[in-house]
């Protein structure tokens, strides 16, 4: 299948998944998340804000905040993404219709980051991702000076046994699905 074939699939199924279930399956991934080796000694992990069709993160970001973890998720500025810390309260609809942090938000530099939790459309275990097609992940991990590890998250049926890779894409270190 080609990017646009499994994107538009993969949307669809997320999309038919009842509420529920993407919620219980949310729950599940980001519990594996925490049990990371590497979540537990990261001092600053990097997560997203998420879309109605993506693992839920909202309650995330809270419960890990109020542990005291920094958290970052992601601005979109132009063609380039960074990342700022969060405050959940202050979050402002921003590029694509996602939430981003307001204006003011301290800004993380790629180094700091230990751990980034990836969201894609599709995923190999191997660690393949397909994301959403605009490259924003993909250009800020590549950065030389991003290295933390990679965690990409998905629901089960994301994980597929081959996806259509290209050189610029980005391998992720670890898989986690729900």
């Amino acid at each position: 299948m080609e990017k646009k074939e499994i994107r538009r699939s993969m949307r669809a199924l997320n999309r038919a998944l009842p509420a529920a279930e993407r919620a219980a399956a949310s729950e599940r991934i980001f519990g594996a998340v925490e049990r990371m080796a590497a979540f537990r000694t990261a001092r600053c992990v990097a997560l997203y804000c998420a879309l109605p069709d993506e693992p839920a993160t909202r309650e995330t970001i809270a419960r890990w905040t109020a542990a005291g973890r920094r958290v970052v998720v992601p601005r979109v500025e132009g063609d380039a993404m960074r990342f700022f810390d969060c405050d959940i309260g202050r979050l402002v609809v921003g590029a694509f219709g996602i939430g981003e942090p307001a204006a003011g938000a301290v800004c993380c530099p790629p180094e700091a980051i230990d751990l980034a939790v990836v969201p894609g459309v599709a995923f190999t275990a191997a660690g393949d991702r397909l994301g959403r097609g605009r490259g924003y992940y993909d250009r800020y991990l590549s950065q030389p000076a991003f290295r933390g590890l990679k965690v990409g998250v998905c629901y089960a049926h994301q994980l597929t046994a081959t996806l259509p890779a290209e050189p610029h894409d980005v391998r992720m270190d670890a898989v986690v699905t729900g």
